[in-house]
C-alpha cells in the first residue's frame, strides 16, 4: 500500500509527525507533500498567479510553496510514478467540524484527492474543549487513528465522497468510542473583526471567533466531540441541494 500525506499546517507541523506515525501502522511506502508554510483557512484554493516551488526536505518528504490542493496535484501529476492507494490529510491542529469544513485546507487536501480518484481522509485533533493549543493531545489521534482507519479501509465508500475524522480533546483512555455522524451547524454570530493599531498609528485587523452556540442533537460531529467520541463524517463533493432543485424546476417548467 502506498499512502500520500499532506496537511494545511505546514511541512514542519507536529500534526504531520503524528500523521506519519498513523500511516506507518499500515505501510512504509509513504510520501509526504505538504505546504512550505501554514495554509490554515486556505480552503480548496489553487495557486494560479504565482509559480509553485518544490523543495525536497529529506527522503520522500517534500515542501510546496502553495496550498494543500497544490500539494496533492503536485504529488499525483508530477512526483509519483503511480497514484497512491489512499491520501491522508492532517493531522490538523484543531477540529474541522460543522461550518469549519468549508474553510479548512485539511479538508481541501482530501477533497482534491477525491476529485482525482483516490480514497481520501481528513484527520483533525480537537483542542479547546478542555485544553488549549499549547497542550494538544496528539496521542489521541496517534492511538485512535489506526483503529478507525482500519475499519474505514474495509468499508465501501461511495465515489465522490471523502471521510472527515475528528479526534476528541481528552486522554486516550477517555475516548468513548466512534460515532458516524453528520456535519453540524453553529451560530456564526461569534465571528468578529478585531481592529488594532500598529506602531505607526495605522489600523489593522484580525479575524476572531468567540464561543459559538450549536444545534442540539446526538447525530452531529459537534455533539460527538463534546462527548469524547471520535467523529466520522462522510462528505459529498456534490453540493447540489436536490430538494431545492426540484422545487425550482416548477418555476421553469
Amino acid at each position: 500500500m502506498r499512502i500520500l500525506l499532506t496537511n494545511d499546517d505546514g511541512v514542519h507541523s507536529p500534526g504531520l509527525v503524528s500523521l506519519e506515525k498513523i500511516a506507518r501502522a499500515f505501510t512504509d511506502d509513504i510520501v509526504i507533500v505538504a505546504p512550505e508554510t501554514d495554509q490554515s483557512g486556505s480552503a480548496h484554493s489553487l495557486t494560479l498567479n504565482d509559480p509553485l516551488r518544490l523543495r525536497l526536505v529529506r527522503d520522500r518528504h517534500y515542501a510546496v510553496k502553495g496550498t494543500p490542493t497544490d500539494c496533492v496535484i503536485m504529488a499525483l501529476r508530477h512526483l509519483l510514478d503511480h497514484p497512491p492507494d489512499i491520501i491522508l490529510s492532517g493531522v490538523n491542529r484543531g477540529h474541522n467540524i460543522a461550518d469549519d469544513v468549508t474553510y479548512s485546507g485539511t479538508i481541501a487536501g482530501a477533497i482534491e484527492g477525491t476529485l482525482l480518484g483516490v480514497k481520501s481522509f481528513a484527520l483533525s485533533q480537537a483542542y479547546g474543549f478542555s485544553t488549549d493549543r499549547r497542550t494538544i493531545r496528539w496521542e489521541v489521534a496517534e492511538t485512535q487513528g489506526p483503529v478507525v482507519l482500519e475499519k474505514l479501509l474495509d468499508a465501501a465508500i461511495p465515489k465522490a465522497t471523502l471521510i472527515n475524522i475528528n479526534f476528541p480533546d481528552c486522554q486516550p483512555e477517555e475516548v468513548a468510542g466512534t460515532r458516524i455522524v453528520r456535519q453540524g451547524k453553529r451560530n456564526q454570530d461569534a465571528l468578529k473583526i478585531h481592529e488594532r493599531i500598529d506602531g505607526r498609528g495605522n489600523p489593522y485587523y484580525w479575524l476572531g471567533f468567540g464561543k459559538r452556540a450549536f444545534e442540539e442533537g446526538s447525530d452531529t460531529d459537534l455533539w460527538a466531540l463534546q462527548n469524547n467520541y471520535v467523529s466520522v463524517t462522510p462528505l459529498s463533493l456534490d453540493l447540489t441541494n436536490e430538494a431545492a432543485r426540484e422545487s425550482l424546476m416548477t418555476h421553469f417548467s
